[in-house]
């Protein structure tokens, strides 16, 4: 198969409109090509005028840790051209960077999640794109949670970084076709094309990201496929106490870490709850000490996640749910148990982390209310994913 990166470098045809215009790249350290060329050396390579390059969150070197660690622009020391932060003073492309190029190459891996920041950095693209006559081109790529749609729908007023627009969670949707959203729902007049993937098989093997290519983090804690898969779920404990597992090997892997929990117990009380919300993974318990973020230098307990070899159900598991529930258990647990964190979280200073991430406080407030069972979230949000299901099928690409 063909990521459109490939595609755009062995076809003359698709590369034909960039002659004599001047390109900027939107890239971070899993834009390559099948190779494994950053697709920064392979579109000069291929006689392309590269002459501006955009990094977003994490930068384009992929080396910024953390949320809110910012990057600066800077000169690349071997082709002399200005490297522009999305990450930095701004988050929106300015007049500035949108002056250097007359067309935008978008070319991230995404997880199919919609906190992931960087389907919000190709809105606010197309955004500065919108009535200018500047063109943005993505360069589509496989989303590796595949097509499941899963978590209530972004509320008005919950935008943010991290919430684009109305969207559930999980959106089962490819940046291209994302792009195709955006401008349809925000009516946008940008000139828009997919360089779409040859031979992407969402239901085939790898169910999302294909077993002939090989994983390179597009943000430093996106270690693996597992993570990919967990991550609608896992994100949520950025706006908890409980640790994600930064400071490990396997960050966005666990259901939580904690120094004063039981994991069996937690494990038998979401068992108990709800356990059809526990399909498609293998849960183990673990334990581990995170070098740096909470709970640093402390020894935590916690439960692994394995949506991956014989354990793995496609379409049955649910992270966003199995998250929600593993909330719940501690709280039933421990009604007392300070779980919300309270702390500004991607420049959102008066809503709590655990709202902003969610697009509404309806997560969390089912947690917290002790009359609350599994069927009124599973009502909440599956009525938002039938609803997404049915506005996103005909923007489809594969």
């Amino acid at each position: 198969m063909k990521f459109g990166i490939d595609r755009l470098l062995a076809d003359p045809a698709l590369r034909a409109p960039l002659e004599g215009k001047r390109v900027a790249l939107i890239a971070h350290p899993a834009s390559v090509t099948a190779e494994l060329t950053h697709s920064l050396d392979a579109l000069i390579a291929a006689g392309i005028n590269v002459s501006s390059a955009l990094g977003p969150q994490h930068g384009l070197k992929g080396d910024k840790q953390d949320n809110m660690v910012e990057t600066v622009d800077e000169v690349d020391p071997v082709y002399n051209i200005p490297i522009f932060s999305l990450y930095g003073e701004v988050r929106r492309p300015n007049g500035q960077m949108m002056s250097t190029a007359d067309v935008f190459l978008f070319d991230l891996q995404d997880l199919g999640c919609r906190i992931y920041t960087f389907v919000t950095t190709l809105l606010y693209l197309l955004e500065a794109a919108h009535g200018t006559g500047k063109a943005v081109w993505v360069l589509d790529r496989p989303n590796p949670a595949g097509r499941p749609i899963e978590g209530t729908t972004l509320l008005p007023g919950q935008e943010s970084f991290v919430g684009a627009g109305p969207m559930p969670m999980r959106h089962g949707l490819t940046l291209g076709e994302m792009g195709h959203w955006f401008i349809d729902h925000f009516k946008l007049d940008v000139d828009y094309q997919v360089i779409e993937m040859e031979g992407w098989q969402p239901e085939g093997p790898g169910f999302g990201w294909p077993e002939s290519r090989v994983w390179i983090n597009p943000s430093p804690n996106a270690a693996n496929v597992n993570m990919a898969r967990a991550y609608a779920g896992t994100v949520m404990l950025e706006g908890a106490t409980l640790s994600e597992g930064r400071g490990t090997t396997r960050p966005l892997e666990v259901l939580f870490g904690a120094l004063d929990l039981d994991a069996k117990a937690v494990h038998a009380e979401m068992r108990r709850i709800a356990p059809q919300w526990l399909a498609g993974a293998a849960l183990r318990e673990c334990w581990f000490t995170p070098t740096f973020h909470k709970h640093a230098g402390e020894l935590c307990t916690g439960l692994m996640i394995h949506a991956e070899g014989s354990f793995y159900d496609h379409h049955a598991f649910r992270p966003w749910r199995m998250q929600a529930l593993a909330f719940k258990a501690i709280r039933n647990l421990d009604p007392d148990y300070d779980l919300w964190r309270d702390f500004p979280y991607e420049y959102e200073f008066e809503r709590l982390a655990i709202d902003v991430i969610n697009g509404g406080p309806g997560l969390r407030e089912w947690v917290d209310d002790a009359g609350a069972q599994p069927g009124d979230l599973e009502a909440l949000a599956g009525r938002d994913e039938a609803a997404w299901a049915e506005a996103v099928r005909p923007l489809l690409l594969y």
